[in-house]
């Protein structure tokens, strides 16, 4: 896989633009002198083998880029910042100012511009690091003065034709958003790189503690007809013990109050944020 892979990203990507070619294993560094030396001569100098014990992902950020690529929130040097957020149907980003306020003496049109002037630049980056596809809708922050809506759009067209990917964008004056298409070649890097979290099913959200509590209130008022006198255990995440112990003690006394009698509680670090077991021991 990996040797189809560097033979592939020299096919397809190798220009003059290329200052330097590092590759870390001895056996794929001699291929691609071969295969470079095949399909572009002049460019065989500047293939190098990189022989340290560092990792060269390491050495060269490229770690630290791929995890900046799985992130959703993206800050801009300016301090303001974009959200990529993908989901089935289109790929949304959204430009925020952030920390950036620009001068006191400046106009917040200015500073506006100038956020998504930069924006724009490492949208398109993102784009492609990613290898987004489909619908792209970006999100500006908004601008009073049509040109400046008008210079955002250019630069971004500017900047999304030197992409090898086939795309086209459009403006959509009135919302202040660009649409754009960029052909889907393969699976975004999010795709290949991540799978959906166990823990929240993909959702990226979990009930909140209080809703647990609520939750649990609501199952035992609903039961408690069937518990016949019974002692009552009540098993549950230890976020959610520590909840009905403290702010959710309100929570814990109705609980109490609707069964009257008194619930011993059980944390347990193995169960779900969400679950809990409600057991009953008969008295002895």
């Amino acid at each position: 896989m990996r040797r189809a892979l560097v033979a592939k990203l020299l096919r397809d990507l190798l220009t003059d633009d290329f200052s330097t070619i590092r590759i870390d294993d001895a056996g794929e560094y001699q291929k691609a002198v071969k295969l470079v030396e095949r399909i572009m001569p002049d460019m065989v100098s500047r293939v190098h083998r990189y022989d340290k014990d560092f990792p060269i992902f390491e050495e060269y950020g490229v770690q630290a880029e791929i995890d900046k690529g799985l992130r959703s929130k993206v800050w801009l040097k300016s301090g303001g910042y974009i959200v990529i957020n993908q989901t089935e149907a289109l790929v949304a980003i959204d430009v925020n100012t952030g920390r950036y306020v620009g001068k006191r003496s400046g106009r917040l049109e200015d500073t506006i511009v100038k956020t998504n002037l930069e924006a724009v630049t490492e949208i398109v980056r993102q784009v492609r690091l990613r290898d987004l596809g489909g619908i792209i809708v970006l999100d500006f922050i908004d601008m009073e003065e049509r040109k400046n809506r008008q210079s955002v759009y250019q630069a971004f067209e500017q900047q999304i034709r030197r992409d090898r990917s086939p795309s086209k964008a459009v403006q959509v004056t009135e919302f202040g958003l660009i649409i754009t298409t960029r052909k889907r070649v393969k699976q975004s890097l999010e795709r290949q790189l991540t799978e959906p979290c166990p823990y929240c099913s993909g959702s990226a959200v979990v009930k909140s503690t209080s809703a647990i509590c609520y939750e649990i209130l609501s199952e035992l008022r609903k039961i408690s007809s069937d518990l016949n006198g019974h002692r009552v255990q009540l098993r549950v995440n230890p976020d959610v013990a520590r909840a009905l112990k403290a702010e959710a003690r309100g929570v814990m006394k109705e609980i109490e109050r609707t069964l009257d009698r008194k619930i011993v509680l059980h944390p347990d670090a193995l169960l779900h944020h969400e679950q809990f077991d409600v057991m009953t021991v008969e008295r002895g």
